[in-house]
C-alpha cells in the first residue's frame, strides 16, 4: 500500500492564488474596521500580495519572502513600535478566520486548526515585537507551519 504524501498547508490551502485571494478580502475588511484602519492606514496596495508571499512560505510553499523580500528580519521590522494591543490582535485574528470562510479557503478541521494555531501564535508575537522597547532577534529564519496532525482522508480502495 502506497501512503500519499502529506500535502504543505500552502498547497492544501490552494497555493499563492488562494493566499492572495484572502488576504485581498483580509485587509480589504481591515480598511473599513475602526479599531485596525489606523494600524493599516496607507498601506502599500501590494501589501496583501507580499503577505500572501509570507504566508506562503510559513506553510511550506515556496521561500520567495526569504529571497525577495528580505525574510524574518523585515517582517519583524515592520512591526516594531507600532504598539499593538491586544483587542487589535484578536480583531486581526478574527477578521483573517472570516476572511478564510469568505475566500473559500479549506474548512477541514485539522487546516483550520493549522490556520488558527498559526495566527494565534503569529499575532502574539507581533503584539511582543510591537511593544515599546522591543529588540527581537533579527537573524530569525522565517518560520514554517505544518500540520498539528495530517489532513483526514478516505483511505485508498
Amino acid at each position: 500500500m502506497i501512503v500519499p504524501e502529506t500535502p504543505t498547508l500552502h498547497d492544501w490551502a490552494g497555493g499563492r492564488e488562494a493566499l492572495v485571494r484572502l488576504l485581498t478580502i483580509f485587509y480589504g475588511h481591515v480598511l473599513e474596521d475602526p479599531l485596525l484602519e489606523p494600524v493599516f492606514r496607507g498601506m502599500d496596495p501590494e501589501h496583501p500580495k507580499h503577505v500572501a508571499v509570507w504566508l506562503g512560505e510559513v506553510f511550506g510553499g515556496p521561500a520567495e519572502y526569504s529571497a525577495s523580500h528580505g525574510g524574518h528580519a523585515h517582517m519583524v521590522g515592520r512591526h516594531l513600535g507600532r504598539g499593538i494591543t491586544e483587542e487589535q490582535r484578536r480583531r486581526w485574528v478574527t477578521l483573517l478566520l472570516d476572511a478564510a470562510d469568505e475566500a473559500g479557503l479549506p474548512a477541514d478541521p485539522e487546516f483550520r486548526a493549522a490556520f488558527a494555531g498559526y495566527l494565534e501564535w503569529g499575532s502574539r508575537l507581533a503584539v511582543v515585537f510591537s511593544a515599546p522597547g522591543a529588540e527581537p532577534n533579527p537573524h530569525e529564519p522565517v518560520p514554517r507551519w505544518d500540520w498539528p496532525m495530517p489532513p483526514w482522508q478516505p483511505p485508498a480502495s
